[in-house]
């Protein structure tokens, strides 16, 4: 079940409804413009590389490609507007592990298959999450923050794209690992998160690289760790 949910996941970063071969064997796709949903707001993980993507894809395929962002529901609602769109390749999901491997465990009733409402087109990137501080924590190593955890138990806060999110889980396991205890403060977007850890309204947070890597080299968050297996 690991394997299969890490494969779902990996394959599923970039997930649409081809069109069918014979309108490729024609060079009838693409004639309009295409869509990649994010189901996450502006400015997270999943958005960046989305923005990326839709940009060299749209020069390769000489047609815009519109990016439009549906958060909500951990992914799901995003995720369910393309499941019920045309079955033609113009509308791409930016899959997330949140959105093909947790949700279907955390909702009862989703309106997406992760496995038979997309069509898997390419593995887009592996991102690791990083555990950040505000820099008002005097924490300096990942063994201060939870010594500091330990000394305050459900003082600290830390900040997510929402139930069931990526930053979510990975920080409810590192809850697990190490018998600490942190405020979970779930917002509807990685970015509203960032920001209140920026302003110091949460006091950290595990998210993806792509969304912290340029306040961690400006100074403005304090890098502890990462969940990948090596730096």
């Amino acid at each position: 079940m690991i394997d299969r949910r890490h494969t779902l996941a990996a394959l599923g970063a970039l997930a649409a409804s081809l069109p069918f071969p014979s309108a490729w064997a024609q060079g009838a796709f693409p004639n309009r413009p295409l869509r990649i949903v994010v189901p996450f707001t502006p400015g997270g993980s999943s958005d960046v590389l989305a923005r990326a993507i839709g940009l060299e894809l749209g020069k390769a395929l000489n047609q815009p490609v519109v990016i439009e962002n549906v958060p909500g529901a951990g992914g799901s609602l995003g995720a369910e507007k393309v499941a019920k769109s045309p079955a033609d390749g113009y509308t791409l999901l930016m899959g997330h592990t949140g959105t093909l491997a947790v949700n279907p465990a955390l909702y009862p009733k989703l309106g997406y298959d992760p496995q038979k409402s997309f069509t898997p087109v390419a593995w887009v990137a592996r991102v690791p999450n990083v555990l950040v501080v505000n820099t008002s924590v005097p924490a300096r190593d990942f063994k201060a923050l939870v010594a500091l955890a330990k000394s305050r138990p459900g003082q600290l806060a830390y900040g997510s794209g929402g139930n069931g999110s990526a930053a979510h889980t990975t920080m409810e396991y590192l809850k697990m690992q190490t018998g600490t205890s942190f405020l979970h403060i779930p917002y509807r977007g990685t970015a509203p998160s960032v920001n209140d850890l920026l302003a110091g309204q949460v006091q950290l947070g595990f998210t993806g690289v792509p969304a912290l890597l340029t306040h961690i080299r400006a100074g403005k968050l304090r890098a502890l760790a990462v969940s990948s297996p090596k730096r």
